[in-house]
């Protein structure tokens, strides 16, 4: 009655994380100023800066316009970010066209507006500008601001994971791993999987522990597969603590131990990952790794339905019966609390 051993493969996000491909960047002009990260330490740092732009230095006005997105050394200005932005695109700057195609895309400092967002974009990926071609890809994925195309999606991101850039890879993996634009072809999803594996993305050690496990692309090493999902658990990738808490729980690839199965079941479903929770439930059902407590079984139980779930009703009709009046009560106060604390919304 344990859920799957290993989850299906994540589906495409958009945008996939702020801080990444997603989000605005900036250049730190080693010749005029340093900013390391476009933290500025000193306003007289932003007024060099900002001398260099007015001068129609592009690279300087890409990242003045950085520096009002992001805030950091003066105030947030969002609409003053898009006007150095704009001077330095119209000089051709690839970076400053990719921003402006987040801006659009997010309606920060413009209104929202996704054909504008993909015409910037594109300017900037005709220059090879990696971060541009993924996101463009990722437009072309769920159809904003131009129609659906999937082989569109599969040439972008080609084209951005060949110049190393992780979220890239990691979505080309799914593009093989689904056949989404392409033929499906396990082999090649593990090859892009494990480039960006190889660079520390999570996710992709996450799927790439999983195409081991299900034997998808490769020889089945369920071994194999419990060295990325720790990767991935340590990182606090809640699917990846689930996946590793289901090889402890049935002692693939590692020995048995049903104490360390719940601590990572326990570490997923405080994340609100409902198939953890599920699983949390049965081992406090069974006093399997951790005391027997029914009320706790219907409570994670319970959370893991209220996110849609199928747990099978009869295990809950089960756990009512077997409960006294005051432990029913208290499951259901504990079901009330793990919902509002970690379902997913």
């Amino acid at each position: 009655m344990k859920a799957q051993t290993v989850r299906r493969l994540t589906s495409l996000s958009f945008p996939r994380a702020m801080g990444r491909s997603g989000s605005i960047l900036c250049l730190v002009l080693a010749s005029t100023v340093s900013l390391e990260g476009c933290g500025v330490q000193e306003s007289e740092e932003v007024a060099l800066l900002r001398f260099a732009a007015e001068q129609g230095d592009a690279e300087a006005q890409t990242n003045l316009g950085a520096i009002y997105a992001n805030g950091q050394g003066v105030a947030q200005d969002y609409e003053e970010a898009v006007e150095w932005f704009r001077i330095a695109a119209d000089q051709g700057d690839a970076e400053a066209q990719y921003n402006l195609g987040v801006v659009y895309r997010d309606g920060q400092g413009v209104p929202q507006d996704d054909e504008e967002a993909v015409r910037w974009s594109r300017m900037a990926a005709e220059q090879g500008f990696a971060a541009a071609q993924y996101n463009l890809g990722l437009m072309y994925a769920n159809g904003r601001g131009v129609p659906q195309d999937f082989k569109e999606t599969v040439a972008l991101y080609r084209a951005a994971a060949t110049q190393g850039l992780t979220a890239a890879q990691y979505n080309l993996g799914l593009m093989y791993a689904d056949g989404q634009g392409v033929a499906q072809d396990y082999e090649e999803a593990v090859e892009w999987f494990r480039m960006a594996a190889d660079q520390g993305d999570s996710a992709a050690q996450t799927n790439l522990g999983s195409m081991y496990a299900r034997g998808q692309g490769m020889a089945q090493d369920y071994a194999e597969a419990v060295q990325w999902f720790r990767m991935a658990a340590e990182k606090g990738n809640a699917e990846a603590q689930y996946n590793l808490g289901v090889a402890y729980d049935a002692g693939q690839g590692i020995l048995q131990d049903d104490e360390k199965a719940v601590r990572l079941y326990r570490a997923a479903a405080t994340q609100g990952f409902a198939a953890a929770q599920y699983n949390l439930g049965l081992m406090y059902t069974n006093g399997e790794g951790i005391a027997q407590d029914y009320s706790e079984a219907y409570a994670w139980i319970g959370t893991a339905a209220t996110q849609g779930f199928d747990a099978p009703e009869r295990i809950r009709l089960l756990l009512l019966e077997r409960m006294t009046p005051s432990q029913v009560e208290r499951a259901q106060k504990l079901g009330r609390e793990y919902t509002e604390m970690y379902v997913l919304r």
